[in-house]
């Protein structure tokens, strides 16, 4: 496949769905907080409810963040579900509900009592040699949901058919793992108006596109894939292709890949009139069949 004829086309769109449209995605809400310690919880907070409408999504961390008064990494550090269950009573996001934020926020507190932050955690298992961030993403998920988690469940270990394991999907399984890699690179990307670029260890050469339906059919019509299931080796594959366009930054096309199925200007059934005025218009194959 001759990907380079999707370099201008994707060049086109990333430059049309920039910064302007962070009110479509919870990255706004991240954009909210300015101390980097701050960004990086409410980072993974945001990142993990990312499933679902937008409207959703928003009202569902803006009731998350607003006990914790603009400073969320305090509040966490403070955090005990027995005392501040009432402040999240009632929040439930689809799959999960309240006990499975209170897990999520004692998660992130003993990760920062053991590792100082959640790079620390992610890099313990991460180096520069590594082909992707797959190996790394195993461990962090693996280390975050390695708590004495008896507070929350009456047990020492999280329930194996428990909700909140929902929420940290790993490649080990096969996971495309969609909201923990868009959360890397929310943290990973340098700051270009969109992404944060906190985690300056850790090369964006290395990170793999966060994969939800709509990229994964979008790239299906590009040829960046020919898989037919949106699992991790699907995602490794798109991003293999996308590197071969950018080896330093293949993921910077996410975020517009994502806006024209969020927005309704992909649809799952070919519109010809619709497909004409699309930026990607001249690589995509179904457009022309």
């Amino acid at each position: 496949m001759d990907v380079q004829r999707l370099k201008p086309p994707l060049e086109k769109l990333y430059r049309t769905y920039h910064a302007g449209y962070l009110k479509t995605d919870p990255l706004q809400l991240v954009h909210g907080f300015a101390a980097p310690e701050d960004r990086e919880v409410a980072g993974l907070i945001a990142a993990v409810f990312a499933y679902g409408r937008v409207e959703q999504i928003r009202k569902t961390l803006e009731r998350i963040f607003r006990p914790m008064g603009g400073a969320p990494q305090a509040f966490i550090l403070d955090f005990d579900p027995d005392r501040d269950a009432p402040s999240f009573e009632g929040i439930v996001h689809r799959f999960n509900g309240t006990a499975d934020i209170l897990a999520l926020l004692y998660g992130i507190k003993q990760t920062l009592l053991r590792r100082g932050s959640l790079q620390a955690l992610f890099l313990s298992a991460y180096t520069s040699e590594q082909e992707n961030v797959g190996t790394a993403l195993s461990g962090f998920v693996e280390g975050f949901l390695d708590f004495d988690a008896a507070p929350l469940f009456g047990r020492p270990a999280i329930p194996s058919d428990s909700t909140f394991r929902f929420l940290f999907p790993s490649p080990r399984r096969g996971s495309a793992c969609k909201r923990l890699n868009m959360y890397l690179r929310w943290m990973v990307r340098r700051d270009d108006g969109l992404d944060l670029g906190l985690w300056d260890a850790v090369s964006p050469s290395q990170l793999i596109i966060p994969l939800d339906t709509h990229v994964w059919r979008i790239s299906k019509r590009l040829g960046l894939t020919e898989r037919r299931s949106p699992d991790w080796k699907t995602a490794v594959e798109i991003t293999a292709n996308l590197r071969r366009l950018d080896p330093e930054d293949p993921v910077k096309y996410d975020f517009a890949l994502a806006r024209l199925g969020i927005l309704g200007r992909c649809l799952k059934e070919v519109d010809k009139k619709q497909c004409r005025a699309c930026e990607l218009y001249p690589g995509c194959r179904q457009a022309f069949e």
